[in-house]
């Protein structure tokens, strides 16, 4: 008597498979947008940072050379001496790309991406 023994290879089937890609999609499409989120956040929160570094560099500045409110800023090379230099030796600059502007005694230091969501900008 002969027996038929129908031996399974071992694998995964075409559904199995297509069970996980599909589950692998759904949870990237959440982690995705929500990693795009806080890398931008993390970008405004670290530009907020250094414009509030150049800020104090300028009233610092303006204290000890007698300037008043409405004086001109030479940006950056008056700040230079009361700032904290970056690893290359430069003002810190705005980790999304944006460039920073100080030109007046009493007013906020600005970003170009103060327009942004989330802004680069002091409130």
């Amino acid at each position: 008597m002969k027996k038929n023994l129908q031996v399974r290879k071992a694998g995964f089937t075409l559904v199995e498979i297509m069970i996980v890609v599909a589950i692998i999609g759904l949870l990237a499409a959440i982690a995705i947008p929500n990693f795009v989120k806080s890398r931008e956040t993390s970008q405004a929160n670290a530009c907020i940072n250094n414009l509030r570094q150049i800020n104090a560099a300028e009233s610092q500045f303006a204290l000890e050379q007698h300037k008043t409110t409405g004086d001109n800023i030479n940006f950056p090379n008056d700040l230079t001496p009361y700032i904290k230099m970056n690893s290359t030796g430069q003002i810190p600059v705005c980790p999304a790309g944006g460039s920073y502007d100080c030109s007046y005694v009493g007013t906020n230091a600005t970003c170009t991406l103060s327009t942004l969501t989330p802004p680069h900008s002091l409130q």
